[in-house]
């Protein structure tokens, strides 16, 4: 999606990503599930959403599948790979990718085959910068769905950790509306703000 300086939040459509994986290494380990809700006008439509598991050769270790409950029976019996990534590709179009951590999910997907135009928005930066010392502890994604008391909904899961960062994301823009920080470059600039107080 080609962004102007001053699009609009409100017009813009987004789409909060999750993925599943066989562990945290993004460069070796493998692509399980993957969730996707999409965000538009401020609201959640529920009516689009994507989610899909990875077809596997051979399962994830027990103590993988304790994290995410994807048995052995349902990883070998998922969906082609390639089949999932033009799918979900698909399906966000021309939306912008939100993740939480996302420069994780950005690189599993892509190492997976996935081709984005918009650059990723993380909300792990952007909370912070919009709001400073909100959210203590590990600065996890329940840490913040806690500070805004959002229900967890099946945490773990692609499409529940989704909706959950869906739902974190309307509480970011209405913030940002409300800072007037009304336009896609604003937010993103936010994001980078976020990013270097992180560094420091």
């Amino acid at each position: 999606m080609r962004l102007f300086r001053r699009t609009p939040l409100g017009g813009t459509r987004w789409v909060a990503i999750d993925c599943e994986t066989s562990g945290l290494n993004m460069a070796r380990d493998r692509l399980l599930s993957v969730g996707a809700v999409a965000v538009h006008g401020g609201r959640i439509d529920l009516s689009q959403s994507f989610h899909a598991f990875v077809q596997q050769e051979v399962a994830s270790a027990p103590e993988n599948i304790l994290i995410h409950g994807i048995g052995g029976d349902a990883q070998r019996q998922g969906r082609p790979l390639v089949q999932v990534i033009e799918g979900l590709a698909g399906f966000i179009g021309e939306a912008l990718p939100v993740g939480f951590h996302a420069p994780f999910d950005a690189a599993i997907l892509r190492r997976h085959g996935l081709r984005l135009r918009g650059d990723w928005l993380d909300l792990a930066r952007v909370a912070p910068a919009l709001f400073p010392g909100r959210a203590q502890s590990t600065g996890a994604l329940e840490d913040w769905l806690g500070a805004f008391d959002i229900p967890v909904h099946a945490r773990h899961d692609a499409l529940g950790d989704a909706f959950s960062t869906a739902q974190l994301l309307l509480v970011v823009l209405a913030e940002a509306n409300r800072q007037r920080l009304q336009t896609v470059e604003a937010l993103y600039k936010a994001e980078r703000a976020g990013r270097w107080l992180a560094r420091n």
